[in-house]
């Protein structure tokens, strides 16, 4: 099951979010190849990449650019990390072929996701999640260490406005990163707050419990999602 790099602009969230719940009744949460296909509906960058179930046949690869990264896929897993689920640097299909066949005997593992590997950039985290008391919350902050360590972050009420989402980016201790240290290129800061807007709308739906970004990728011209979460409501009938 392929997902592509869609370029969509404009339109609503609303509809893509409910034909995804409506293909899945009863799930309440998504696998990352799953959230990355919506997030590629509503117009973010994801890296290119491919889906292996249990269930076979073999995909083609032939399309992917080696080396790869190779992560276990489950609604079961909260952390591919603590379960040795993540293989980077994977160099040709043979290799792959043996990384796929390991990581699937990882206990609840409900499939493979393999994607070309990403060039390093910027690092930070976007989330939102529905709070009993405000409603629908955004979430930025810096990756690593700062969110770590420092709990670098800033938080908004969704949906966010052009202007809300920049205040949320430059809230935080760690926004001189983002527009060039010490030499370093400034990275595409009205890409992210397009990527902090839309995902302010998807929350703003109702139909969104969690949905966590993290990490993604900066550059000095784009972005890429490079993990994802996402959880619903069941009792919510879109």
């Amino acid at each position: 099951m392929p997902y592509d790099d869609v370029t969509v602009s404009g339109g609503d969230v609303l509809p893509l979010i409910v034909d995804l719940i409506q293909k899945n009744p009863g799930r309440k949460v998504f696998l990352e190849h799953e959230v990355k296909g919506l997030l590629g509906e509503m117009g973010l960058h994801v890296p290119e990449g491919i889906f292996i179930g249990r269930e076979g046949p073999w995909p083609g690869t032939a399309r992917l650019r080696y080396p790869l990264v190779v992560k276990v896929s489950s609604g079961k897993i909260v952390s591919k990390s603590d379960v040795h689920g993540v293989r980077t640097e994977v160099p040709d299909e043979k290799t792959l072929r043996g990384v796929v066949d390991e990581l699937m005997r990882i206990d609840g593992a409900e499939g493979v996701l393999v994607e070309e590997m990403a060039p390093q950039g910027v690092e930070v985290i976007v989330g939102g999640v529905m709070d009993a008391q405000f409603g629908p919350v955004m979430m930025f902050g810096l990756g690593g260490i700062f969110v770590e360590l420092f709990k670098d972050v800033s938080f908004g009420l969704a949906p966010l406005s052009h202007d809300e989402a920049l205040r949320l980016v430059k809230e935080v201790k760690g926004y001189r990163l983002l527009e060039g240290y010490r030499g370093r290129p400034r990275v595409d800061v009205e890409e992210l707050a397009g990527i902090i807007i839309t995902v302010s709308r998807l929350m703003a739906t109702g139909l969104v419990e969690e949905v966590d970004l993290n990490p993604i990728a900066l550059y000095p011209d784009g972005t890429l999602v490079l993990d994802a979460k996402m959880s619903v409501f069941l009792s919510q009938k879109p």
